[in-house]
């Protein structure tokens, strides 16, 4: 929850999750399975795999996406990216889940403005 006498911001969560519906994949690519973003963090289940192509196609657009956008900003409309092999009919689709609030101190790498990192902070 935020502090109001501490400087922040918010990130969406966010829901990766492969779709085909109905194209045929060539890479790697099983319908319904996602991996999580919070915060920097990619998060995986157990046992889930995703094609290293698939996953670079994507990743230049995450951090992006769990920001606050304008409702007519692309971004915030579009949410699936193509497989980068273009026989491959495979999708990664984007979804925002909730929001987490993030200090500016737990997340900055400047020396003077430094507290403890968000991922040692006690829940």
């Amino acid at each position: 929850m935020e502090k109001k006498e501490e400087r922040g911001f918010w990130l969406y969560d966010l829901r990766v999750e492969t779709v085909l519906d109905g194209r045929t994949p060539v890479c790697r690519h099983v319908e319904g399975e996602s991996f999580r973003v919070i915060g920097e963090a990619l998060v995986f289940e157990k046992e889930t795999r995703l094609s290293m192509f698939a996953l670079a196609s994507v990743l230049p657009l995450l951090a992006a996406k769990q920001r606050e956008t304008d409702a007519d900003d692309w971004m915030t409309t579009d949410a699936e990216v193509a497989c980068p092999d273009p026989h491959c009919g495979g999708r990664l689709r984007i979804v925002r889940e909730g929001k987490r609030w993030f200090s500016h101190a737990a997340t900055t790498g400047l020396p003077d403005q430094r507290g403890t990192p968000y991922w040692k902070e006690e829940k």
